[in-house]
């Protein structure tokens, strides 16, 4: 089965304060989800240049987007993906509520925004990925030690059960200087998952 690239993206706020532009060209990237707090059009319709199957969740401050659905959910290879942006989940972050939600979605990975900080992690046979704020913007959820937020987002590759994520972080050194570093992060489906 064919892969195709996912752009995992969510938090934008502040759409000119958007480091990974040049990153981002169309024709590379099949589908956008979008987690939510898209906030302007401008930045909507970046997106769709980039991609055309664009899905976009809504989140706490897509107010002008009042048809926004609050979580969806897409099928890659054998992997059901739920996202959605996360101001429902009470509280917020909570591996225990994520796992809750990604059950009542009957999905295999859950992607999440609104904590404005990347995760990845697994948790009783499910994926949970948080792909952090595009363009690190603060959240009130934000502070530990007085960090600033990382300006991050992900990019998925799924093939049959297997899903490698690719995690775009722009970090600043000692001195200054800013850098684009890549992580990746697989996950397999178990076998035995999806059987009662």
């Amino acid at each position: 089965m064919a892969s195709r690239l996912v752009l995992v993206i969510g938090d934008l706020f502040i759409p000119d304060r958007a480091p990974f532009k040049k990153l981002l060209s169309p024709g590379k990237i099949g589908q956008i989800l979008c987690l939510g707090n898209l906030t302007d059009k401008e930045t909507y319709e970046f997106l769709r240049q980039i991609a055309p199957d664009l899905q976009i969740v809504k989140g706490n401050f897509d107010v002008e987007a009042p048809n926004l659905a609050l979580s969806k959910v897409v099928t890659h290879g054998s992997l059901r993906i739920g996202f959605t942006h996360g101001h429902t989940v009470i509280p917020p972050g909570d591996a225990d509520s994520l796992l809750i939600t990604a059950r009542h979605m009957d999905v295999d990975v859950l992607l999440w925004g609104g904590t404005h900080k990347f995760e990845a992690y697994e948790l009783e046979g499910k994926f949970f990925v948080n792909p952090g704020s595009a363009t690190g913007a603060f959240s009130t959820a934000w502070s530990p030690d007085g960090e600033e937020p990382i300006p991050s987002f992900c990019l998925m590759d799924v093939q049959g059960e297997v899903l490698v994520l690719y995690v775009y972080q722009l970090k600043t050194d000692a001195n200054g200087v800013e850098n684009v570093g890549v992580e990746k992060v697989s996950f397999r489906r178990s076998s035995n998952q999806g059987i009662s």
